[in-house]
């Protein structure tokens, strides 16, 4: 693909984000995610192999069905009370049909099967933006209506999710299925905290996109595909698997690393809310995703010296790509939880 193609569909991708994030109006809302849409579908296909038309042809059918329900929804609710303000979504039904579209957009259980198979089919730069960027214009809708989604959907969407998200990554070879379930998992806790604290949402927000991002530049500049490939990477840097472990830790939650940051302020505020058995749910399904990041660290870690591997060594090719976002990223998501007490304040 040309630099000028790529140029294009990019500033088209930045531009439908930003239009659906700053309108008032549901049909702008509605053109922005249509923008974006189509923006991400040349790079998922750009490969010309069958699988990555297959992950464009399902992405492109999934996001068209959530887009057509947005606008039902948002027409019924203007049918209803004469309005197409999108802070005015008071009718229910088209509040419940906002909720589960949305969940379509971002890949909330049980409206999640396409995530996984859209990663896999795609090249793993154009999987990062599906992981990271392609969440921010559903997810500033639902920052911005979230006075008026279902409490009740969001809390099982949510529930749901995390569940399916620990439970679906555990029997993955592949690290973009790995990526995209643990995707699922952080999106069900995002969604469970929606109708209680939206600064937390927020906060989870930036903080699943720091640490995702650093995740996948760590699997980028190691071309790491498979569980195999991770296995060799203590053979390329022994620095870079040092911190691509840590990484994985942080996406567990354990402390003293920047992703218990969110899980342990979302738990104490459901906990706040009497919310037991949610919180209780939520912790155990945090379990379940602990598991394979642990698997991965393990596999990462088994071949460092002075072990030896029974499989072939990479070629060390010498990487020309720039390492500066990978130390950044990878640095901000391992030592942010000191910051913590002026986030809660």
């Amino acid at each position: 693909m040309s630099p000028f193609t790529m140029a294009i569909l990019l500033s088209s991708l930045a531009t439908g984000t930003i239009i659906t994030a700053t309108s008032f109006h549901w049909f702008m809302a509605w053109i922005g995610l249509e923008l974006n849409t189509l923006a991400i579908i040349p790079l998922i296909s750009k490969q010309h192999h069958p699988r990555a038309t297959e992950a464009a042809t399902k992405y492109f059918l999934t996001q068209a069905a959530a887009s057509a329900l947005i606008l039902f929804s948002s027409t019924i609710n203007a049918w209803q009370l004469g309005t197409w303000d999108i802070t005015q979504m008071t009718n229910n039904m088209s509040s419940i049909l906002l909720t589960m579209a949305l969940a379509m957009k971002l890949g909330l259980a049980p409206t999640h099967f396409w995530l996984p198979e859209v990663l896999q089919g795609t090249s793993m730069k154009t999987a990062l933006i599906i992981s990271t960027w392609q969440k921010l214009a559903p997810m500033a809708l639902i920052i911005i209506t979230s006075n008026n989604l279902s409490t009740t959907t969001l809390m099982i969407l949510g529930m749901l999710s995390a569940i399916v998200g620990g439970w679906g990554g555990l029997n993955q070879t592949q690290t973009r299925k790995i990526m995209a379930y643990s995707s699922i998992a952080h999106l069900g806790w995002m969604s469970m905290i929606t109708p209680l604290l939206t600064k937390l949402l927020v906060l989870n927000l930036v903080i699943y996109l720091l640490m995702t991002t650093a995740m996948f530049s760590a699997l980028i500049t190691s071309k790491s595909k498979t569980l195999q490939d991770t296995s060799m990477l203590s053979t390329l840097s022994p620095t870079l698997m040092t911190l691509t472990m840590l990484t994985l830790l942080s996406l567990g939650g354990l402390p003293p690393l920047t992703g218990f940051i969110p899980k342990w302020l979302i738990l104490q505020e459901l906990t706040t809310q009497n919310l037991l058995m949610m919180a209780t749910m939520l912790a155990l399904s945090a379990l379940l995703s602990l598991f394979f990041y642990l698997r991965l660290t393990y596999v990462m870690t088994l071949t460092t010296p002075p072990n030896t591997t029974m499989l072939k060594h990479k070629w060390r090719f010498k990487y020309s790509n720039t390492t500066a976002p990978l130390a950044i990223t990878l640095s901000l998501s391992i030592m942010l939880l000191p910051i913590t007490p002026l986030i809660m304040t």
